[in-house]
């Protein structure tokens, strides 16, 4: 079993090349088939996300694998592999498990903890049992990869801390009201960090966002992008809806305060002093900073975010070692699996060829000796199979012992040669591929 991936992702390649190699989920059907039986490899998967593209396939020589994959995107894609090859990445055997298993587990990701890759990880693995491509290994291998992806998350706090801006907001944001269900939102700029800032607030249940934009075109395109409870707003009205919101997060392209502190008073004088929560997450910034010093608002800049987001990834670097450590147990697992996919077989081999010997040889005895009562023909049966299994009994029982080991490869060659065994058999290779 050769297992070898090839691909590349945003540390590797700029967004205008991953662009060009991605698969959409809708055709992936036909490169699935075109890599498993165009280019020669027995198994394959395809995952393709914004920030990685990556072929995954079992191959009978490792080199030949590599290139076959490397070919296979170049050709598909239609883009010159001179072009190509400076951007890719490519891992084999224990490495590509380990690759995989990181992956999925969210540890290579440009968030290192986000849990969305293993959603991804995981219908890239659906699509290929969906169109036929995922055999023996490649099943054992994703399942697996799934179990690590739980282990990690439910072993560590790779994915608790904040570690990006927009989230780090929303979290300060549940730090100061405890819990988020019920409260009002308002959201000045429509930009890519309000957008993710906006489903986080979403994700946690609150009660109603506002959307104020200086296009309210955009407005009212952002708003129905998310769905929900949400609503667009003039920007030259906002002033009045703050009085109705408790979180305020300000991400707009002014170059001057948008929110002083003469309107927070009056509008704290309006709410009955109820909190209200400043996130200004725009440079310049759009919160005057002494609006700080009014009683019941807080407010929050990029400086501070930052803060958070810089001793978050520290904390999630350091959950990460302890990640790579049940990664490392897992490998050992699978590969344990691995090796029974050569010993099983041999095994299986070495008994079909011994009792072949057998019942050949007893029938002649048999026939050599005449008549024999049914008594006694039970009585040799009986005892030649004794024999037979007391001879098989030492090298079975070693091949099972040194398959887990490094020289195992060599005692299963071993006495496949000393037996002149038959492992291709589907009775032999039906026992290997359903063993733990």
């Amino acid at each position: 079993m050769n297992l070898v991936i090839v691909g590349l992702n945003h540390k590797t390649s700029p967004v205008e090349i991953r662009e060009k190699l991605s698969f959409p989920a809708e055709t992936i059907g036909e490169p699935l088939r075109k890599v498993t039986r165009g280019y020669g490899l027995n198994e394959g998967v395809i995952l393709s996300t914004c920030n990685r593209v990556e072929a995954l396939g079992v191959a009978t020589d490792v080199e030949k694998g590599v290139w076959q994959l490397k070919r296979f995107l170049s050709e598909y894609h239609n883009i010159p592999l001179e072009r190509l090859d400076e951007h890719l990445y490519s891992h084999s055997g224990e490495d590509a498990v380990r690759h995989l298993f990181r992956v999925a587990a969210g540890l290579d990701s440009m968030v290192m903890g986000e849990p969305q890759i293993l959603g991804q990880v995981k219908d890239s693995y659906g699509y290929a049992v969906q169109h036929d491509t995922a055999g023996v290994i490649v099943n054992k291998l994703y399942h697996k990869a799934f179990q690590v992806a739980k282990r990690v998350r439910t072993e560590t706090r790779i994915g608790e801390s904040a570690v990006s801006i927009s989230y780090a907001a929303v979290e300060l944001a549940k730090k100061i009201f405890g819990d988020l269900s019920g409260k009002a939102v308002m959201l000045l700029g429509a930009g890519e960090m309000a957008e993710l800032a906006a489903k986080h607030l979403l994700a946690s249940g609150i009660r109603e966002l506002l959307v104020a934009n200086r296009t309210y075109e955009r407005a009212v395109e952002f708003t129905r992008g998310l769905g929900g409870t949400c609503s667009a707003i003039m920007f030259r009205e906002f002033q009045h809806y703050l009085k109705h919101v408790d979180i305020v997060i300000a991400s707009t392209g002014a170059t001057s305060f948008i929110i002083r502190p003469d309107q927070i008073n009056e509008v704290m004088r309006e709410r009955k002093q109820r909190p209200m929560f400043f996130i200004d997450i725009s440079v310049p910034r759009n919160v005057d900073p002494l609006v700080n010093n009014i009683d019941n608002a807080y407010v929050y800049d990029v400086d501070d975010l930052q803060g958070v987001v810089a001793s978050n990834l520290n904390e999630r670097k350091a959950e990460a070692d302890k990640a790579g450590l049940i990664i490392d147990e897992e490998i050992e697992k699978f590969y344990r699996w691995v090796k029974s996919l050569d010993v099983v077989p041999a095994i299986i081999a070495l008994r079909r060829s011994c009792d072949a010997i057998r019942k050949a040889e007893l029938e002649r005895g048999i026939a050599a000796a005449g008549e024999l009562t049914d008594k006694q023909k039970k009585v040799l049966e009986a005892m030649t199979s004794a024999i037979v299994n007391k001879i098989i009994h030492h090298p079975v029982t070693h091949l099972k012992k040194e398959a887990n080991r490094v020289e195992g490869d060599l005692y299963v060659d071993a006495i496949i040669r000393l037996f002149d065994l038959d492992v291709n058999s589907g009775e032999a290779k039906k026992a290997g591929g359903g063993e733990e």
